[in-house]
């Protein structure tokens, strides 16, 4: 039987979204799988796709471009506030900015991801865990919070040492540092509420603080 979800979806409404293999299996398991990951992340969140992305990768670079300008210039289904692809995970921090945008957003990033796995792999059948999970952010403590969690989560998981954190591309800690791809991920937000990147990376890496703070919000990012 299929689970009801229960979560209303709000335009302009901030969402933790996350799913995880299907059996714990692990889906991105090298860095090709995870560059994938990354471009159909880039590529979904628009809303005019004219193409597939398995499509639109077997084009000419010149008609990539074209396709492409017609893509980066119309209406997002959401803003990427945060993301983090783990071995057998994914993390966002979403805003949805379109009617269904959250959801379609997943639907096209998962399928699309799903079938470039299994014809990877030559399997069959589904890759992902059910339907997405999601928590709605009810406030500003909570979303800087879950930021904090999102991109600590190759520490927290020991995949990476601590000190290996600034240089884990396949999440959106980077962006925040070096301004890097700000054209995908939105975040002034997060940042506003921090005198400068300096103060925002301390509080990242402030372990003590983070672990009281998760014990108190837990339930509200993960539930």
């Amino acid at each position: 039987m299929a689970t009801k979800r229960k979560i209303v979806f709000i335009n302009n409404g901030f969402y933790h979204v996350f799913n995880r293999g299907i059996e714990k299996r692990p889906i991105f398991t090298n860095q090709w799988e995870l560059k994938r990951a990354e471009e159909l992340m880039k590529f979904y969140q628009y809303q005019n796709t004219p193409i597939r992305f398995s499509q639109f990768n077997l084009l000419s670079k010149e008609r990539q471009q074209e396709i492409w300008e017609i893509i980066s210039t119309s209406k997002k289904l959401i803003e990427i506030i945060c993301f983090c692809f783990m071995p057998n995970h994914f993390h966002f921090l979403l805003k949805q900015l379109e009617d269904k945008g959250v959801a379609t957003f997943i639907a096209n990033f998962t399928n699309a991801y799903t079938k470039y796995f299994n014809t990877r792999y030559q399997r069959i059948g589904p890759l992902f865990e059910g339907v997405f999970k999601a928590v709605y952010v009810e406030t500003d403590e909570q979303l800087i919070h879950l930021s904090r969690y999102i991109h600590l989560n190759p520490v927290s998981s020991s995949l990476i040492e601590t000190s290996k954190l600034e240089n884990y591309v396949w999440s959106s800690y980077p962006n925040y540092l070096t301004n890097k791809n700000d054209n995908i991920i939105e975040r002034k937000l997060i940042l506003s509420f921090f005198k400068s990147v300096a103060e925002y990376k301390r509080f990242v890496l402030d372990q003590a603080s983070y672990a009281r703070e998760l014990n108190k919000i837990k339930h509200k990012i993960l539930e």
